[in-house]
Formats: structure tokens, sequence, C-alpha cells
């Protein structure tokens, strides 16, 4: 008897586990959509981190390249997106604070030319799930040359230009990505600008310094009021914040409030600037201070413990992230308990 429930036992287990191997297979191979922001911004989510995209006549600006293993879905999604461009009708202008915003997420015009290649890829970091897909989407890509530098360069022109800041290109370059992917142009100062616009607006690259990393970049597409926030700003998790490559609890909230500071409300609080996080759905200036003043409140909790002589371990059990980890600490990849650590380490050497 002992044996059959063994047996018994044995097969649902093995049924379990083909089932779980199936549901991953199955997500891995299911199809990515690139949903309307705003006008011509689309988020496509799924591929590792959101890659933000602005598709138009100019051609494909991507913010961030998901992850190596994605990035032929991201492919297939950006030729749906402009299939599907084609045919948009244009639709009404943007409607002020009493009006319906609802047609505000189609496309503002309609494509009469044959889809552009991707021109541009802007990393917000160096983490793998932001930069995996470089070398592939980068390759499928032309970038803009002319004159007497065009199909010279080494080539460059003949796919998509890499945009980031230095330490970006230094941590790729460590971590042997290929050429083919690694940032083509970087800055080092506090901003990068387009020269022209693209797609009917500026946009913008803006360093925030000691961050998550030492090599944070937030993109802003002016027009649109749309701001691709890169790991600063998340709704399925704690912020990260890798001490080790130069993020910062005090960085990482020099950011978040100079997000908040640029967000400019529709009405009452809702709707106006948007914000594409690393993971999760678009946010607004509503959700951006909420998030600003939760990351705030652990802070000061942390700080607090700090000066009154607490230990790391006596501080974790203190629980001081408890009110969001509901919500923030389910990913076991960043608990509440690491979020914490990298408070209290960057609080310890804020000297």
């Amino acid at each position: 008897m002992k044996n059959k429930w063994n047996s018994a036992i044995s097969a649902i287990s093995a049924l379990i586990v083909v089932s779980v191997c199936s549901s991953s297979s199955l997500r891995a191979q299911a199809k990515l959509e690139a949903i309307p922001v705003r006008g011509h911004i689309f988020l496509i989510g799924g591929a590792g981190s959101n890659i933000t995209v602005s598709a138009g006549p100019d051609g494909v600006f991507l913010v961030d390249s998901g992850t190596t293993q994605n990035a032929d879905r991201v492919l297939a999604a950006i030729k749906a997106l402009q299939e599907r461009q084609q045919m948009a009708l244009p639709a009404a202008p943007r409607a002020g604070a009493e009006t319906a915003t609802a047609t505000n997420l189609e496309p503002f015009y309609r494509t009469l030319t044959p889809p552009k290649p991707i021109r541009y890829i802007a990393n917000t970091s160096a983490l793998p799930d932001h930069t995996g897909g470089n070398s592939k989407l980068a390759l499928a890509g032309k970038t803009f040359t002319g004159g007497n530098v065009t199909g010279e360069i080494g080539g460059e022109g003949e796919k998509a230009a890499v945009l980031a800041h230095e330490s970006v290109l230094a941590r790729l370059g460590d971590a042997k990505m290929p050429s083919s992917g690694l940032p083509t142009d970087t800055y080092f100062g506090s901003r990068l600008k387009l020269a022209y616009f693209f797609n009917g607006e500026g946009v913008e690259l803006q360093r925030v310094a000691a961050a998550v990393t030492d090599g944070d970049s937030i993109v802003h597409f002016r027009g649109s009021d749309v701001v691709a926030t890169g790991e600063l700003f998340d709704f399925t998790r704690f912020p990260l914040i890798d001490v080790a490559k130069g993020g910062s609890i005090q960085g990482l909230l020099g950011g978040l409030n100079r997000l908040v500071e640029m967000a400019v409300p529709e009405f009452r609080s809702e709707g106006g600037t948007f914000f594409i996080p690393a993971h999760g759905r678009v946010g607004d200036i509503a959700d951006m201070t909420y998030y600003r003043d939760m990351v705030t409140i652990v802070r000061d909790r942390i700080q607090d413990l700090m000066k009154k002589g607490r230990t790391l371990d006596q501080i974790k059990a203190a629980k001081p992230t408890e009110d969001w980890d509901g919500r923030l600490g389910q990913d076991k990849s960043w608990t509440p308990d690491m979020f914490v650590e990298a408070i209290y380490k960057g609080l310890s050497n804020k000297k």
C-alpha cells in the first residue's frame, strides 16, 4: 500500500513539474505586444525590463532592450506595431482636464511612409535585463549617417546607435558584451540631448548620479511628456540599490525627487506626465509621489534606528518596510531585507 501511495505521489509530482515547465515554455513563446501610452510612445512589457518605444516617420527609438533571449520577440512586437501604424487613423487633439482622453492613447498621425528601422537604443543602466537585447536589436537597425561618413566608422552606420552614460560602457565592457551591443554614444555630464527632433519631439537622457548604480539615466520624451525611469521606479518591488556598483539611497531619493519635480498633473494629481517604470504599469505624479514618500519613510526609519545604536540584524527584525511588504516585497531576487541592508550600508558610508 505504501508503495502505491509513493507511486501516486511521484506521478502527481511529475505532472506538476511538467505543468510548470510547460507554463514557463508557453510564457517564453508568447507574443509580446506594444501597448499605447501616448501618441507615438508605446510600452513593451514581458521582455525583461519594460521597453519604451517611440515609433514614427523617423524610425524607432528604444529605451532599454530587455533580455538576450527575448530579442526576437521584441523585434516581432516592433514589426507588428509598425504594421498597425500603417493603418492607424489620426487621433483627436489632446484633451483638457474636463474632456475625455481615451483617444489620446492612439497614434496621433498616420504613418504614410514605409516603416523605418530602429535608429537608437538608450540604456538606462548596465543591468542584464535592460541591455541583454542590445546586440540583436542594434544589428537589426540602422542609424543616421551622412556626407563623407556614410557606411564608414567601422560600419557603425549599419546598426542602431546605442546611447548611455559612460559608466554603462565601462561595465558592459567588463561583462564582455559583444562590441555590437556596446554603447556607441556616451556622455559624462548631466545630460545628453539628441541634436534634432525625433518623431516630432525632443529626446533627452538625464543622468541620475549614484542611485541604483553609478550609470543611471532617465529618458524624457519632451513633447509627449513621457519619462522612462529605468530602475529608479518599479511598480513590482522596492527600488534596487546596487551598493557595489555605486548605488546609494541618497542618490536614489535625489532621482525620485527630480522625477516628482518634473511631473505636471493633467487634473488634480492625475494624468499629465507619464512615467514608464522598470517593471509594471505606467504611472503618473500620484504614483511617483507615493513611491518617493515610501522610500523616504523607510530611509528615515532606518536612520532613526541607527542613531539609537541598533545593529543591522536588529533593524531587519524591526521590519521598517512592513507597511509595503505585501505589495512590493514579494520578489525573491530583491527582498525587503536586501533593500534594508542596502540603505543601511549607504547611510553607514555616507561620509
